[in-house]
């Protein structure tokens, strides 16, 4: 498996792992109500506050980022594009989710959004090569 395609899964891991950090630390909470509750997950989303609300809205933007990322390598090595280049842009994409992440749970708007630019850039660029 090349590089990219670990990036892959990573990609589609990350936000599992962003939600998961919320329902986690939900855990301590004080009111019952206000912790993660399977049976209700999407009411418990809705109560969310703070860190946690924007953990939930970070998940949400991986989600939503996926599609153009595993597009863009898969098409990529279809086309028989610069393996090592592919790898390269497959991680800094990574890595720009991951500082979004940090950002975005910091509530650092201005420099998440910059992330989120670098991070689809990614994307768009090992789309390019195929």
């Amino acid at each position: 498996m090349t590089l990219a395609n670990w990036c892959v899964l990573a990609a589609c891991l990350l936000p599992i792992a962003t939600i998961g950090i919320a329902k986690a630390a939900s855990a301590r909470a004080d009111q019952r109500e206000l912790r993660y509750n399977n049976r209700h997950p999407r009411a418990w989303t809705e109560r969310l506050q703070g860190w946690q609300h924007r953990a939930n809205a970070a998940q949400q933007n991986g989600w939503e980022a996926l599609p153009l990322f595993i597009a863009a390598v898969v098409l990529a090595q279809q086309a028989h594009a610069d393996q090592a280049q592919i790898d390269m842009l497959a991680g800094g994409f990574i890595l720009c989710r991951i500082l979004y992440i940090a950002a975005y749970l910091a509530n650092q708007a201005t420099l998440r959004s910059l992330i989120w630019f670098a991070a689809s850039a990614c994307s768009v660029a090992i789309l390019l090569l195929s």
